[in-house]
């Protein structure tokens, strides 16, 4: 079995988890943004362009953490998270950054044992 399989299975998995909670398959930018609302701790607001941009941002720095590669480094007056970039990414091809952000997100969701998700 290719790690390219395991991974596309589990990211499978969670999208059927996805779907029985949402009723619908959510792409990556609506589970960046998700994510994005719970770790910016920003429920029951609307929100506009700009900051459904800044939630995938929080999303994105939050669920790069454990790979070293932001450091978060205080929350402003207004609640938001900021980040600062502690390490370079390495050149990767379109594909490659798209299963390394399958993968932080599948440890994101087993970080948070799936069901103690708010959203």
């Amino acid at each position: 079995m290719n790690v390219n399989d395991d991974l596309q299975t589990r990211w499978w998995n969670l999208e059927a988890e996805l779907v029985e909670k949402f009723g619908k398959k959510p792409d990556m930018e609506t589970i960046l943004f998700l994510i994005g609302i719970q770790e910016a701790d920003k429920f029951d607001i609307k929100f506009t362009k700009e900051q459904k941009q800044d939630l995938m941002h929080v999303a994105v720095c939050s669920l790069l953490q454990p790979g070293g590669y932001f450091v978060k480094t205080h929350v402003d007056a207004d609640g938001w998270p900021h980040f600062a970039q502690a390490k370079p990414f390495e050149e990767l091809s379109l594909k490659a950054q798209e299963d390394l952000l399958r993968e932080y997100v599948l440890l994101y969701f087993d970080r948070h044992n799936h069901e103690a998700m708010l959203f």
